[in-house]
């Protein structure tokens, strides 16, 4: 059993930055690759961003790729997602994920473990 803590969240102005952070408890975390997920108001839950387990690799999504960074700690079994020029489009929860094998995966269905989310606000 993996569970999962997300922290960092809040209101910044458009343009700002925001470092969310995911701790995870287990040694699942480190075999597994890790994701980025988040749902805005009246929208269904979309990929943002995931990581292999030995963060030799990783994907965006076209909607925040040269924007947003993530990486993970094996060591310390975190995860954080680095999100800079921010907009209103990114206002969201944002849910860190652990995938159920060790390459990247886009999809929620690959994903087996969630963590409560933590509210992004954009302001204008």
């Amino acid at each position: 059993q993996v569970q999962l803590v997300e922290s960092g969240g809040g209101l910044v102005q458009a343009g700002g930055s925001l470092r969310l952070s995911c701790a995870a408890s287990g040694r699942t975390f480190s075999s597994r690759a890790m994701g980025w997920f988040r749902q805005a108001p009246g929208k269904e839950r979309e990929f943002v961003a995931a990581i292999g387990r030995l963060s030799l690799s990783s994907l965006y999504a076209d909607s925040v790729k040269g924007r947003f960074a993530i990486s993970r700690d094996n060591v310390r079994l975190t995860a954080s997602l680095q999100m800079n020029s921010l907009t209103p489009e990114d206002t969201a929860v944002y849910y860190c994920a652990v995938g159920s094998v060790g390459s990247i995966r886009t999809s929620q269905d690959d994903y087996d473990y969630w963590g409560q989310g933590t509210q992004v606000t954009v302001s204008s």
